[in-house]
């Protein structure tokens, strides 16, 4: 059983943005990420995933249940982190707590303080005097002290600093192995997926590009370097986000294996990140020099 499965998701905000007939799943015991430039409807998805967005049309399912704004019964099973500052900016952490607590049947009290302790979050502080890094954490210790088998997080990297960047990663790597969690990570921050996701989910102008095994991805695509003399209409039709210079091109292949039919031993290959085929796609066409 998949953890997520989403079928056909769309949602138009009009002239601004749409969502186009999105259809991905989320394993369950492994980490997917969701990537995409800012605006290509991740935290759409997440919202209407978490019930928070209402679909034009589509289907969630999380555990194989019905999921979204008529449902709220399965979110007891999921740890929610937002980018956006969910709580009241007047109370103290504390306070805060103790209002979201009792809606979580399996809340752990002394998980909930262990995570506060380690992360070195004052109890008594005001959130609104509290830092964006302070209220991610917040929120993490929030997410997990109630025992989620889904962990959802949208844009949790964003405000932080690279240590707890690193520590967030490894903790998220602990996660993962016990009783078989799973966690969507929803960010634009690429280097972070490098390093953990086993799936990735890439998401452009509210359409999937690719929803794959990372490594797969990362094997399939190659970034292609050479003359300007080896470009013609045919060739240039072949390459994402082309860019070129007076002393040549450089552009990504979505097929590698093509990429070596058609250019043999006259460029250098090179390995993308997800951050370069998030980036030549995401531009497509010819880039600037």
């Amino acid at each position: 059983m998949n953890a997520i499965d989403v079928q056909g998701l769309s949602k138009s905000y009009g002239s601004y943005y749409n969502l186009t007939d999105v259809s991905f799943s989320v394993p369950k015991g492994y980490i997917t990420g969701l990537i995409g430039p800012n605006g290509a409807g991740k935290s759409t998805i997440i919202k209407a995933i978490m019930g928070m967005v209402v679909p034009d049309g589509g289907k969630i399912e999380v555990f194989g249940r019905s999921a979204g704004s008529s449902a709220g019964e399965y979110k007891q099973n999921i740890g929610y982190i937002s980018d956006e500052n969910i709580y009241y900016d007047y109370l103290s952490l504390e306070e805060m707590k103790r209002i979201i607590a009792p809606f979580y049947s399996d809340w752990n009290e002394e998980k909930f303080r262990k995570y506060m302790d380690l992360f070195e979050l004052p109890s008594r502080k005001k959130i609104k005097d509290c830092s964006k890094g302070m209220k991610t954490k917040f929120s993490i210790a929030i997410a997990l002290a109630h025992h989620p088998s889904l962990l959802i997080m949208d844009e949790p990297t964003a405000g932080l600093d690279p240590v707890f960047r690193r520590e967030l990663l490894d903790l998220l790597a602990d996660y993962i192995l016990e009783e078989a969690n799973t966690v969507l990570f929803s960010t634009h921050l690429t280097t972070d997926l490098d390093r953990v996701a086993d799936y990735v989910t890439f998401i452009n102008k509210g359409r999937i590009v690719f929803t794959d095994n990372k490594e797969d991805v990362l094997e399939r695509y190659v970034i292609v370097k050479g003359g300007g003399e080896l470009l013609d209409q045919d060739i240039r039709r072949e390459l994402l986000g082309l860019r070129e210079t007076s002393f040549g091109f450089e552009g990504l292949s979505p097929n590698r294996a093509k990429a070596s039919e058609l250019f043999g031993d006259k460029v250098l290959y090179q390995q993308p990140t997800l951050e370069d085929i998030m980036y030549f796609t995401a531009k497509g066409g010819k880039l600037r020099a």
